[in-house]
């Protein structure tokens, strides 16, 4: 459904505005004029100067921040031969960060063990991602590709005073380069194994004193991992297109910015086919030996994810201590996408979908900055449309029974928020602040059994079989408070010592895979009230209390960077959807649950470091260092209610908090020296994650026991990097690892154990073959990198 054409004039009159304000001189914080360089780890050297981040919404040292926050510049991406956001989930701790399931391009993201991998309409993530300040309201098109980026932070724990609903376990900020006052023109290009072919072409150039324009073009492929068997398609492969464009004015020293961006992307990749882990119990197919294969039969639709924006960011300083700022921006994406459950050419458990969303956003902040007090003032107006569509087959069965889809959520979120610090003396700081939202969701729902095929929505041929499951129109309303505040001691301009309390929430809705004739009739009158119905589909905000101290300092000169972080946090009516077999009508099917199971603790603690281990080792202007990273996190659910045999049940003490390793631990050792006129930088990192549970109840097939990565890099750069090469090593010891996978297969309902039948395989609970699919992590691959700047 479209967004209102109001809407849009709202967003646009408010942005213009901004531009008759009278101002002088503030820059957005991502001109390259207010910052400086930057780190992987966020590490302040002597030589190198104070890490700026804008984690609390204006320019800070990293030290200053009273929240745990790690910090990627660009160049350090490069360094490492980052590919794309995913790639630092491995050295953040507490952090995961990856693709979903049968996807390429949707993003499964949890910090501190707070998130959710559901993609469809009506579930919310529970990290904020961020595009140059834009918030991505879905998580598709989501996993973003790593070129002309300026930073990557990522901000550890509740965030919703600054950043809103959603951002219950954290945010993570995608920040793009601004473009330089000179002429510029950068290629990058990639040739690896997999036949991986990359390139990025970007440049900019002056219209005159005060406009720049500029654009980035890129062109990412490579074969797959490994073979679909049954289509003769490419498995785990790319083939994704990106362009970006920016118009800026002013800034650098002027007292008004204005950035108008726009960006494409088109991934044309397969569709990713999982890997069985147990043979085929119909047809009886063997398991496969390279995990990377897969025998799906579904292709239809093609795939096809296609995703563009357009943002105006303005910043127009009022005076010395008073600065507007204004955030525009409308998003769409459109996804496409067959995703074979059962990985059998067999249409037992076979799912076409597609993914339609729309956003506008807008958002004004008003920040001061003088004396003793900073701190700003907000408005955000977000407008939604989150449209699913999807078949659920299952042909094995006599007649071809298929379970038809449809489920649109809207989303209208007003805020108002603000935070402020005072400095009671150059060592003592209180911040305060706090958001109000009001988030009205509406949602319609559709479900339609078929018999004799698909629906027609996805080209079948199925006759309508019987009323529709769920034919639901209705809306629930949230307003919600979330404060924050924090103190902070610093003892030197080097030291900070901090402990805050913050809130988030992650907004309420409806189950858009909910069976609405299996709703109670709660008055027992025989009849299911719409009132009923919306009851048993809809489910509340959930909330996350944070309590959190920690300590940042440079020491030994800026030789060492040390940040350390501890945490609880209670985490309220948490919200655990799912799909599971069910009877509905009479038929075997599917059924969504979700509910708000119960409650869970979160409690551990976050080290970061850098440390320059030594100079003039081996030549004159040589360097050794050392990054490392420790997340640990104890995960529990207090309660955990579920609904077994039609009475509730505290299963608390069989779950497991998903996506959430106990350990998180990464280390690189880095070394650089001079070379001729250019230098040599050297690198591996080694990072760790202890076992991972991909779904509240364990599976002992799927869950990943836990393992280490090898990463290794070698670049030279040519004197003012005019131009570099060099190699890049991922998961150099061919680790096989799962992220994620589909189970339908019959578990004890209490305590999650999978039977075995007599055959000596786990039981089917949807289908006839069984379904236990996995997906794996990206395999050893090594590539060179080339890069030219003139």
């Amino acid at each position: 459904m479209p967004i209102r054409a109001s809407h849009i004039a709202l967003a646009g009159s408010l942005a213009l505005a901004g531009l008759a304000v009278p101002a002088a001189a503030q820059d957005l914080p991502n001109d390259p004029s207010a910052t400086t360089e930057t780190d992987t780890t966020g590490v302040t050297d002597s030589d190198e100067g104070a890490i700026i981040v804008t984690a609390r919404r204006r320019e800070e040292n990293l030290v200053d921040v009273p929240i745990a926050v790690t910090a990627y510049s660009g160049e350090s991406l490069a360094q490492a031969g980052a590919i794309d956001i995913t790639d630092i989930g491995q050295t953040t701790p507490n952090t995961t960060l990856e693709a979903s399931r049968g996807t390429n391009s949707t993003l499964t993201a949890f910090i501190r063990g707070v998130g959710q991998q559901d993609p469809v309409s009506g579930f919310e993530q529970g990290v904020g991602i961020y595009l140059d300040d834009v918030y991505l309201n879905r998580p598709q098109a989501a996993v973003l590709d790593i070129y002309d980026v300026e930073r990557i932070e990522v901000l550890r724990g509740p965030q919703g005073t600054l950043y809103g609903r959603n951002t219950v376990g954290g945010a993570v900020k995608y920040v793009t380069r601004m473009l330089p006052q000179d002429p510029s023109l950068d290629i990058r290009a990639t040739y690896g194994t997999y036949n991986q072919l990359d390139g990025v072409v970007s440049g900019s150039v002056p219209v005159n004193d005060l406009v720049r324009v500029g654009a980035a073009v890129a062109n990412l492929t490579r074969d797959g991992f490994g073979k679909n068997l049954t289509t003769g398609l490419e498995n785990y492969d790319k083939d994704l297109f990106g362009a970006r464009g920016t118009f800026e004015m002013g800034g650098y020293g002027e007292p008004v910015l204005i950035r108008i961006s726009g960006d494409y992307t088109r991934d044309k990749s397969n569709p990713r086919g999982g890997h069985r882990l147990f043979p085929s119990l119909v047809s009886h197919l063997p398991v496969l030996d390279n995990v990377y294969d897969s025998r799906g039969g579904l292709n239809d639709p093609k795939q096809d994810i296609e995703a563009y924006g357009l943002a105006m960011n303005i910043s127009i300083d009022m005076s010395d201590a008073l600065t507007f700022r204004s955030i525009s921006a409308w998003r769409k994406d459109y996804t496409a996408t067959p995703i074979d459950f059962d990985a059998l050419p067999a249409v037992d458990v076979d799912v076409p979908g597609i993914y339609a969303n729309e956003q506008i956003s807008q958002e004004l902040q008003l920040l001061y900055d003088k004396g003793p007090l900073s701190g700003l003032l907000g408005f955000y107006y977000l407008d939604a449309k989150a449209d699913t569509l999807f078949d659920v087959r299952i042909f094995t069965t006599a007649a071809g029974f298929t379970a038809f889809t449809e489920a649109d959520v809207d989303t209208e979120t007003y805020a108002v928020f603000g935070d402020a610090t005072f400095d009671f003396t150059d060592q003592l700081s209180l911040s305060l602040g706090g958001r109000y939202t009001w988030d009205t969701r509406h949602a319609d729902i559709l479900r339609q059994n078929y018999l004799g095929g698909g629906s027609p929505v996805f080209g079948g041929a199925g006759v309508p079989f019987g009323a529709p499951a769920t034919n639901f129109s209705g809306s629930r309303e949230f307003r919600k408070f979330t404060p924050r505040a924090s103190l902070s001691f610093k003892p030197t301009p080097d030291h900070n010592l901090y402990a805050s309390f913050s809130q988030g929430f992650k907004g309420g809705g409806f189950d858009p895979r909910g069976v609405g004739i299996n709703a109670p009739d709660l008055d027992n009158n025989g009849v299911r009230s719409d009132d009923e119905v919306a009851k048993f589909l809809s489910f509340a905000p959930e909330q996350v209390d944070s309590y959190e101290a920690g300590y940042k300092g440079n020491l030994m000169d800026g030789a060492l960077y040390v940040a350390l972080a501890g945490f609880y946090a209670d985490y309220t009516d948490v919200q655990i959807p799912g799909s599971v077999a069910c009877n509905a009508g009479g038929v075997q099917t599917f059924c969504g649950i979700v509910s708000n199971a119960g409650k869970a603790t979160f409690k551990g603690m976050e080290f970061e470091t850098t440390a320059r281990l030594g100079r003039d080792l081996m030549a004159a202007g040589d360097r050794l260092s050392f990054a490392g990273s420790l997340g640990y996190i104890d995960a529990q659910y207090k309660q955990f209610i579920s609904n077994i045999g039609g009475k509730p049940t505290d299963v608390a003490a069989y779950r497991h908090v998903q996506n959430t390793p106990k350990w998180t631990a990464s280390g690189t050792l880095a070394y650089s020296a001079p070379v001729g006129a250019g230098d040599v930088d050297f690198s591996t990192t080694l990072s760790y994650r202890s076992k991972v549970y991909q779904a509240e109840i364990p599976n002992i097939y799927l869950d990943q026991p836990g393992f280490a990565l090898l990463d290794a890099n070698l670049v030279y750069t040519a004197p003012e990097k005019r131009w570099s090469i060099g190699i890049h090593g991922r998961n150099l010891t061919d680790k096989h690892y799962i992220t994620s996978g589909y189970p339908f297969a019959f578990a004890d309902p209490t305590t999650g154990a999978i039977p075995l039948g007599t055959n000596g395989y786990p039981l089917p609970a949807l289908g006839k073959e069984g379904t236990l699919t996995a997906y794996y992590g990206n395999p050893r691959q090594v590539f060179v990198t080339g890069t030219v700047h003139f």
